[in-house]
């Protein structure tokens, strides 16, 4: 995938840091536990305050969405058009890509869900209106690479994308809350270095670019499926984990013959859910809210076929 698997990966990041900044400085405080009206004059009073947030909403992500993929457009994709083709890159990179596609549909419809509720938006309608968001906001990268000469539209990007929207949806539809979260960890590794064009040459390029440093999590809250009284603190939470090494190159031939074969890592770990832990602090629980997309550092097995099972203290 090269340059292109680059550049949707800044996209999707871009898009979910985006919508991080807009909850951290405009979303609910109180996204963790909601608190009962008072009284008739502050519900009131409350009604009249969240009429003017959907327009406000609306307007900044019909602004800022468009003038984004112009800018994408205009700096990227600055070389021969083709007429829109299809390109399968599901072999690549271990399937990570789509891991990471799945990952940001999943968060931008989960703040999309969560800010149409806070604008206003009954539960069931922003359940709907929201749950799609992540698709609509990384699928239309598709038009630009499908017109790249050397790449093309990917049908598996748009089905991680679909898949990602889906999973917050069901979620939303049959618990009313988020008990599976998708979450994402990285930690540098010796291969980009090697190849920093692709995989990057500074911190920020590589937490992007290279797929070696990152794992891909599912942590889930038993707490929400064991009975009421119980005293399984929900903040605590099993988590399994998906990642690979030795990824310098997505052609196998040019991986050997750089004397390195790609495999794949499974991790079981457990995680810190930051929105379960108690606080006053509207900027805390805005702040637990934005970081609840990766997986906090904390001990873990990983198997992989090379050394079978193994530890690690402590893993990122």
């Amino acid at each position: 995938m090269g340059c292109w698997a680059c550049v949707a990966a800044q996209w999707r990041r871009a898009v979910t840091a985006a919508l991080g900044a807009v909850w951290l400085t405009t979303g609910p405080a109180a996204a963790q536990v909601p608190r009962p009206v008072a009284d008739g004059a502050r519900s009131l009073a409350d009604s009249s305050c969240r009429a003017g947030r959907l327009p406000l909403l609306a307007g900044g992500v019909a602004v800022a969405y468009p003038t984004g993929l112009y800018l994408l457009g205009r700096s990227w994709y600055t070389g021969e058009r083709v007429p829109l083709h299809w390109f399968n890159d599901w072999p690549e990179w271990k399937q990570l890509d789509k891991a990471g596609h799945f990952w940001a549909a999943f968060h931008e419809s989960r703040a999309a869900v969560d800010l149409l509720g806070w604008a206003g938006v009954a539960e069931r309608r922003a359940m709907w209106y929201g749950g799609f968001v992540g698709f609509l906001l990384q699928s239309p990268i598709e038009l630009l690479d499908g017109r790249a000469p050397d790449y093309g539209a990917s049908p598996g990007d748009l089905a991680a994308n679909l898949a990602g929207s889906v999973g917050l949806l069901t979620q939303q539809l049959a618990w009313g809350e988020v008990r599976l979260m998708p979450k994402v960890s990285f930690h540098r590794s010796p291969y980009a270095a090697q190849r920093p064009d692709v995989l990057g040459r500074t911190l920020p390029e590589r937490l992007l670019k290279d797929y070696n440093g990152q794992t891909y999590w599912v942590c889930a809250d038993v707490g929400a499926w064991l009975p009421a009284g119980n005293r399984w603190p929900r903040w605590l939470q099993p988590a399994v984990g998906y990642g690979a090494e030795q990824l310098l190159y997505n052609d196998p031939a040019r991986n050997q013959a750089a004397g390195l074969r790609a495999y794949r890592q499974y991790y079981l770990s457990v995680d810190v859910d930051l929105r379960r832990v108690p606080t006053r602090s509207k900027v805390l629980r805005r702040m637990f809210y934005v970081v609840s997309i990766v997986h906090l550092p904390a001990p873990a097995l990983e198997w992989n076929a090379r050394r079978g099972w193994h530890g690690h203290g402590l893993y990122y």
